[in-house]
């Protein structure tokens, strides 16, 4: 599948950094501050005290919960690879900023994907997977989503889209081109921030001001997306809803864990009906 990525872009990049691909696009389904915001903060990616350690507390919590519906997702596979989770697939990692996500998944044995519009996140995140010798089964290409998936639809088992739709204009067109990328039967992962006066409260408020767990400026609350907007766009493109699950912290016990309640930070997994 590697082979097939790098043969399909032209690099732009090669001179500075050969670890990944660039593809130009005329797309306009990016906020050109949001890319400009994230590749500035480039630097911090792999710190566990930076902007992004956030990310790093949550990672293995998100990444339970997405082998977990792979697995789910795959109990009917003919070839009885849902014992195996994320070992095997062809996985997609749409936004993946400095690589954090699309390294704990090549980790436990998927063939990694990782597409981001921020150079210096792709940088940051081919640089890591090198020191972390993890070349073989993890690459990084910057492309749109939506421009990848007119080359390579139906190539992927599993895509996972986390912490982005609410940085994009246009949501459902990410939504949409997931659809396509996975195979029949395939599982998507998205993740996002609902609205509502209480996610005002501790995604912006509590986060980014009181607890400072985020850079002030992270989120705009007019681009939250409550889980039914969300859940209609992924119905309209014909997938079938498999689970939802709300993320939580407290501050006092500095604790993550997850939980039922949606109404702030939540994921759901969709599949791809096989017919």
């Amino acid at each position: 599948m590697s082979s097939a990525l790098n043969s399909s872009s032209t690099s732009n990049d090669q001179n500075n950094n050969s670890a990944f691909n660039s593809t130009e696009s005329t797309t306009i389904n990016v906020d050109p501050s949001e890319v400009e915001k994230f590749n500035n903060l480039a630097s911090e990616w792999w710190s566990n005290t930076g902007a992004f350690a956030t990310l790093h507390e949550i990672n293995p919590l998100r990444l339970n919960w997405i082998e977990e519906n792979v697995k789910r997702g795959y109990q009917n596979d003919a070839n009885k690879t849902a014992e195996q989770g994320l070992a095997g697939k062809k996985v997609l990692d749409v936004g993946c900023g400095g690589g954090i996500l699309s390294e704990s998944m090549a980790r436990r044995g998927a063939d990694v994907t990782g597409i981001d519009l921020g150079t210096e996140n792709l940088k940051a995140a081919a640089l890591h997977a090198e020191q972390s010798q993890l070349e073989n089964t993890l690459r990084y290409q910057h492309i749109p989503v939506e421009e990848l998936a007119k080359t390579h639809a139906g190539q992927f088992d599993v895509v996972t889209c986390m912490e982005m739709l609410e940085h994009v204009p246009d949501p459902s067109s990410i939504v949409q081109a997931c659809y396509e990328l996975l195979a029949p039967g395939g599982v998507c992962v998205l993740s996002t921030i609902n609205r509502n006066p209480k996610s005002y409260l501790f995604a912006i408020v509590g986060a980014e001001y009181v607890l400072r767990l985020l850079d002030r400026g992270t989120h705009d609350y007019a681009k939250f997306i409550t889980p039914a907007e969300l859940d209609k766009m992924a119905l309209n493109t014909g997938f079938v809803r498999q689970d939802i699950i709300g993320l939580h912290y407290n501050p006092l016990t500095k604790r993550y864990w997850l939980a039922q309640n949606v109404d702030v930070n939540y994921m759901i997994a969709v599949q791809k009906p096989l017919v």
